[in-house]
């Protein structure tokens, strides 16, 4: 089971409207909307993924994360591992 299980609803809905979010930036473009504006829509769908990637981040932490520290050892230490290098690749983005 995936920690974001419980969680599946909310994340499809947000990923739905991420999805809508920029089909109407192609849109956009299409009718040679302006630069500003389409930068505007850019940003908004942006964060609306970060947020999706927040709520997986969590939830890899509280369960993947802690259920891999409770067994320790290498599992652990290779959860620990993905954990940080997803929070870097977040944080380049």
């Amino acid at each position: 089971m995936n920690g974001y299980d419980g969680n599946k609803d909310d994340l499809r809905k947000r990923l739905n409207r991420v999805e809508g979010q920029v089909r109407g930036i192609a849109r956009m473009v299409d009718e040679d909307k302006y630069c500003i504006d389409i930068l505007t829509q850019v940003s908004a769908a942006t964060k609306a993924l970060e947020t999706v990637a927040l709520s997986l981040l969590s939830d890899h932490l509280s369960h993947c994360v802690a259920e891999a520290s409770a067994t320790g050892g290498a599992v652990a230490a290779e959860k620990v591992r993905e954990a940080n290098e997803a929070i870097a690749r977040l944080v380049r983005s």
